[in-house]
């Protein structure tokens, strides 16, 4: 344990050590306040520290999926890869945390159990399973979008006598794979990214996909020592590019629809963008989530590709979605996934036709078969967005609870803050462009605007803010009708909360675009704030109101 004061109070708590809890350390230990972290891990990292399943990689390329806010940072770190395994995030990440002693802020291996709110201090008392408690000034959400794993209730999972694993908890130590068969349940990111690296190993591999997805190969190879010395050279204009980007890369779509060139030039725009690799793929054209018959020539051209990579046309047709709009779910970005199914190896199961009606203590049972396994990986994703903040019990003014406020879905004003919370503020999830734009520019972006809202609350002696109701309301309002102008909804995905029982189906992210949506809070702080309601403390434990702003 890390002792804060004598009387354990601080000016701000953060939750959570990943890339954006990090930042947030180091920000507003910048402004002088006093900073203390609880992390549930034994190290920083966040996503990167858990998802150590074979294969793991990130979707963004390393050189634009990393801080901007040291320069000097940015010129000595050198990335060897396109596309950086977890391994490097993580070396990445712990490079940054020792580099601005951003260690030392936090209690590891402790998980925050409630946050809750007392209106006469206007403080924060947070509680952890160690059954240390901290009150704050402040509360950091940084809990992650992709940190609550998702376990499927299916019958006999506790019955199998071999080993099993979920890729977002994968052990620490090596996993071995060589004689073994094994099933793996899920062909989402972690299943597609993990399959191939299994199946050159394992005796067998049996793939259980119940829903097929889009995956598109990473074109992942190292970075010379040219590529690597142009980007440092020119790294503030990419960043620049970045920041008014939708989604937080150096890459802006074709100038026209897909339906406005000859079927050339567009086979020509989506070779290019194939290419680049993964999921970018979806940014092709600036219609291509917004118009079927756009997306249909994007999806036309990728089946294609699937086509020629899968020997068997029977497999290729199974492993073809069929029920949701290219780019709708998250494309993947893969090495080597649809050729794995050429290996003698790997079975496909396909678990429309034939659904998993148990697991037992050998295996895998479907309504057709039973497969023997000596191993079962759980590629089943997680509770996206907002999965993490309901395993804590969160309580704001009035003791309402924040599993109550967002029970029809999450309700916030830019992401950022929701009425009844006060002084706490959500880092990189619903509401805002999160799993949408590159999270790493996502996190200094808001961090950035916390810390600029931090500093108008000290100049006019406040105690507190929050959201008016009616802000609330009109931001899920615009999120929602964005969303609706889309394709996106049309699909079953995590972004929709459909992966998870009984879950609200509500598209969480703001698809706005990363560059609009640091514009909308530019805005928003020039306008004094507007739609936040902040209070003055006139003397400790007697808030005064100073302003509500209804806009």
């Amino acid at each position: 344990m890390i002792p804060v004061t004598t009387s354990s109070d601080v000016d701000a708590v953060v939750i959570g050590a990943g890339i954006s809890g990090l930042y947030a350390v180091y920000k507003l230990r910048k402004r002088g306040m006093t900073v203390h972290g609880f992390e549930s891990a034994a190290g920083v990292g966040g996503t990167w520290f858990h998802n150590r399943y074979p294969g793991a990689r990130c979707d963004v390329e390393s050189i634009d999926y990393s801080y901007s806010f040291d320069e000097e940072l940015q010129q000595e770190w050198t990335w060897t890869e396109r596309f950086a395994t977890q391994e490097e995030i993580l070396a990445y990440l712990e490079h940054v945390a020792d580099r601005h002693d951003l260690r030392s802020a936090f209690e590891f291996l402790t998980r925050v159990v409630s946050t809750v709110y007392d209106e006469e201090s206007a403080l924060w008392t947070v509680t952890t399973d160690t059954g240390r408690s901290v009150r704050a000034r402040f509360c950091i959400m940084a809990t992650g979008v992709l940190s609550a794993t998702n376990r499927p209730d299916i019958p006999g999972c506790d019955t199998f006598a071999g080993e099993s694993y979920h890729t977002g908890e994968w052990p620490h130590e090596p996993v071995e794979f060589t004689g073994k068969r094994v099933g793996v349940i899920g062909t989402g990111s972690s299943g597609i990214q993990s399959i191939p690296v299994i199946a050159k190993e394992a005796d067998h591999v049996f793939v259980f996909q119940r829903t097929p997805n889009y995956s598109i190969p990473a074109g992942n190879r190292p970075l010379t020592a040219e590529q690597i010395a142009e980007v440092k050279a020119t790294y503030p204009e990419r960043r620049r590019l970045a920041r008014m980007s939708g989604g937080g890369t150096p890459f802006t779509p074709y100038p026209k629809g897909a339906m406005e060139v000859d079927e050339a030039e567009r086979r020509r725009v989506y070779d290019e963008w194939w290419q680049r690799g993964g999921y970018l793929f979806a940014k092709a054209f600036p219609d291509q989530m917004m118009d079927r018959r756009a997306n249909d020539t994007a999806r036309e051209y990728v089946e294609a590709k699937i086509r020629e990579m899968v020997e068997d046309p029977e497999i290729a047709n199974q492993l073809i979605p069929n029920d949701h709009p290219i780019g709708t779910k998250r494309i993947v970005t893969d090495d080597g996934y649809f050729e794995t199914f050429n290996r003698d190896n790997v079975t496909l199961v396909n678990l429309r036709t034939t659904p998993i009606v148990e697991i037992t203590e050998s295996g895998v049972r479907t309504s057709e078969d039973h497969h023997a396994l000596d191993m079962i990986v759980f590629a089943t994703g997680f509770d996206a967005m907002t999965g993490a903040l309901a395993r804590i019990d969160i309580r704001g003014r009035g003791g309402r609870t924040l599993r109550e406020e967002w029970s029809a879905g999450p309700r916030t004003y830019l992401g950022l803050a929701s009425h009844g919370f006060p002084n706490m503020f959500f880092m990189v999830g619903a509401g805002s462009p999160s799993v949408l734009a590159n999270m790493v520019l996502m996190a200094e972006q808001q961090v950035d605007w916390i810390s600029d809202c931090l500093d108008h609350l000290d100049e006019h002696d406040a105690a507190s803010i929050e959201p008016t109701e009616r802000a609330v309301e009109e931001w899920v309002a615009e999120c929602n009708e964005k969303a609706a102008g889309t394709l996106f909804p049309s699909a079953n995905s995590w972004y929709m909360g459909a992966n998870i029982p009984g879950k609200p189906r509500v598209f969480m992210p703001y698809i706005g675009g990363f560059a609009n949506y640091g514009n909308i809070c530019a805005e928003i702080a020039a306008a004094g704030y507007k739609g936040f309601e902040i209070v003055r403390r006139a003397a400790i434990g007697t808030p005064t109101e100073l302003a509500s702003k209804k806009g």
